[in-house]
């Protein structure tokens, strides 16, 4: 079915069932001029917001409606996580070409409604507009945080171990191996494509680590990037150790294929969506991993420093870790 004949409202009126997941904090929602919302007593409001634009963020040659949709909630999630919060709400605004279906604006929000199941998150509003230079997707997203359990970017101190969760660079090098085609008939591509397609926002993670944590900030633009926004913000120094980084096999497997530098994924490439973060050893050892449902690795820790990293290579050789993540500007 085209837009054209299903129409602005009519579309919104599809687009707004199964929405909300959890109806404790939601007044009203989708259908008024302004969502009406009820926040938790005592608890810290976040908001945040990202937008994702065809042929810049994402490829329709190379990702489904529903992935889009899914990865399009969470990588604002992921911006919640790294505060230590939990989602609450969203509001989704998209522009629409008139290339395309309504069949795949529904597919769209099945993968969005998705994963706002998952995380019990409410979809209370948003805009459908027409575009005339293809497909553009806003979502902002509401969450709560308990104070103390507020996360910056500004607490590392120095004495303090630099940790992250998961394994870095699949996403980088599952965007890699999509443009190059022909990724479906190499059995390791499966796991790096799906870390890039959908990504799995660490929102429980990020609740735990909270509570014994002195810094945190998801790993969005590649871990040099994010390393270079704590060291800044806390103005301390980070030594980070090249053999420390966890690296999956896959992505030592797709580096040989495609003949890069497997540790440039997991520096520079980003769109990971885990989480670094700097604690104390003392209550390192008291995180409790069973709740965390990652793996942690420890890859450096905080030094007296002015707002810079260092990388010890496996050689010993130090060198300055330049922030060379994406950057839209440049």
């Amino acid at each position: 079915m085209e837009l054209k004949q299903l129409g602005e409202f009519g579309l919104i009126d599809l687009l707004k069932e199964n929405t909300i997941i959890d109806p404790a904090s939601v007044i009203l929602g989708i259908g008024d001029d302004a969502a009406v919302l009820l926040p938790t007593p005592r608890q810290l409001q976040l908001l945040s917001t990202d937008m994702l634009v065809e042929n810049v963020h994402f490829d329709l040659n190379t990702t489904t409606p529903y992935q889009l949709g899914y990865k399009a909630i969470a990588v604002n999630l992921s911006d919640i996580a790294a505060m230590g919060g939990a989602p609450k709400h969203l509001v989704i605004s998209i522009a629409i070409p008139n290339t395309i279906s309504a069949d795949f604006v529904l597919n769209l929000y099945k993968g969005m409604k998705e994963i706002c199941r998952q995380f019990k998150v409410n979809i209370v509003g948003g805009d459908t507009v027409a575009s005339k230079n293809g497909l553009v997707i806003n979502v902002a997203v509401i969450g709560e945080v308990e104070p103390a359990q507020l996360q910056r970017r500004s607490g590392a101190r120095p004495g303090d171990f630099v940790v992250v969760t998961g394994m870095l660079g699949n996403s980088a090098a599952g965007l890699d191996l999509l443009t190059k085609g022909n990724w479906e008939e190499l059995d390791f591509a499966w796991p790096l494509v799906t870390s890039h397609l959908t990504p799995k926002p660490q929102v429980c993670a990020g609740r735990v680590i909270a509570a014994y944590s002195n810094s945190m900030d998801d790993i969005s633009d590649g871990l040099a990037s994010e390393a270079n926004e704590i060291a800044k913000a806390s103005n301390v120094g980070l030594r980070l150790f090249s053999q420390k980084i966890p690296i999956a096999t896959e992505v030592y497997q797709a580096a040989g294929f495609l003949k890069r530098p497997e540790l440039d994924y997991a520096l520079y490439g980003g769109e990971d969506y885990q989480l670094i973060f700097t604690i104390d050893p003392d209550k390192y050892s008291l995180l409790p991993l069973e709740e965390i449902g990652e793996t942690l690795t420890i890859i450096g820790d905080v030094i007296d420093g002015s707002a810079k990293v260092e990388l010890v290579e496996s050689s010993g050789k130090v060198v300055q870790l330049e922030a060379r993540g994406y950057n839209h500007f440049k």
